[in-house]
């Protein structure tokens, strides 16, 4: 059995992928191939709507608010979001690499104000006490969810000001989430929605400003709003995929489902991470994630990080490797992972713990 932790793009449940895969022979007994399929056809419009009608129910998404399938993954939302919200001022809480780039982004359009940041500390924790620093004259207030690459979460619904945008790649679909409070979710698919080449956009139809300036019609989400997800060829496979995975998730019992699984598969590598002798955690207690589990060796056995490395592979454990700009090792439990998949990983940090203290590897 083989064990996919890989941070993005991530692994699906196997039904999904063979669903997929099948499709791509052959669409609904059609005899043509999903990828050849008219994008405007009753069927394929068929299978936007469903998917539409899926991430609403699943979310509670109120009728007020229209879900967009888009392409350019969420770095182009990092443009969209100022395009179209910014017009003097928008409020960033910087907590990692990804909510550091939409900042970035953002700052080519406007005023950025940084209401808090961890980034001195190495990102290794969400900063306390943001919400009463965000100011009331903001056009929005943006912050990033789920840091993959520093294994930081803030896994609830903050309070704001000003309308509220969150970037959800990688924890979208693992907890319930109060949508009425936000303007705008956007994610990325390819953590725990499909493969690569689709976003989720969420929107309230009234959160978005007059348009005063001119906004280039594939960046504008009034037009996409308009053409109902198809301004353009939309990416067929991948939302096929999200379908898919969109009901599998609404027979495994739904986000609160996948919130309990999220928190038990945790809470058995946290505790694996505090109670080993060779390991300890990168982020700190409190802001630690569920999906993104970051640890590394303790100093005193740092040597042996790719001996570990090493010893997984062998037993089918793949893709635990660190970013590359923070080293160590990184766990990737989306709503895919198994929680046998977490325990194997379990095991094989204890069994490599005993093999290292009794000097046999």
């Amino acid at each position: 059995m083989k064990y996919n932790f890989n941070a993005g793009p991530s692994m699906l449940p196997r039904e999904v992928v063979e669903a997929t895969a099948q499709a791509c022979l052959d669409f609904n007994g059609s005899g043509l191939s999903l990828m050849e399929i008219p994008h405007r056809s009753p069927e394929f419009r068929a299978v936007l709507q469903e998917a539409r009608d899926l991430v609403r129910t699943l979310l509670d998404v109120p009728q007020d608010y229209e879900i967009l399938f888009l392409s350019g993954g969420a770095r182009m939302e990092f443009c969209r979001v100022p395009y179209n919200f910014l017009r003097r001022s928008a409020a960033y809480l910087d907590t990692g690499t990804w909510a550091f780039q939409a900042m970035h982004e953002a700052s080519h359009f406007g005023q950025v104000i940084t209401v808090a940041s961890s980034r001195q500390e190495h990102y290794t924790h969400i900063p306390k006490g943001f919400e009463q620093r965000i100011p009331d004259q903001a056009d929005y207030f943006h912050f990033t969810s789920n840091n993959t690459i520093y294994g930081t979460e803030l896994r609830y619904d903050p309070e704001s000001p000003v309308p509220l945008i969150s970037d959800m790649s990688s924890d979208i679909l693992s907890r319930p989430v109060e949508v009425s409070r936000y303007a705008c979710i956007y994610a990325g698919a390819q953590k725990n929605l499909s493969m690569a080449g689709v976003n989720l956009v969420i929107v309230r139809r009234d959160a978005l400003p007059p348009a005063d300036r001119y906004i280039p019609m594939m960046l504008d989400y009034r037009e996409h709003l308009a053409a109902g997800s198809m301004l353009n060829t939309p990416p067929v496979l991948p939302i096929y995929t999200a379908l898919l995975n969109l009901r599998w998730l609404y027979r495994q019992g739904g986000v609160e489902e996948m919130d309990r699984r999220a928190r038990e598969r945790a809470s058995v590598l946290y505790d694996e991470i505090g109670r080993n002798r060779l390991f300890r955690a990168v982020a700190r207690e409190d802001s630690r994630s569920l999906m993104n589990i970051c640890f590394v060796m303790d100093d005193e056995f740092a040597a042996r990080e790719q001996d570990f490395l090493d010893f997984v592979e062998q037993r089918g454990i793949r893709n635990i490797r660190g970013h590359r700009s923070v080293g160590g090792f990184r766990a990737s439990c989306y709503n895919a992972m198994p929680l046998e998949g977490v325990m194997a990983l379990q095991q094989a940090m204890r069994d490599f713990e005993k093999q290292v203290l009794a000097g046999r590897v």
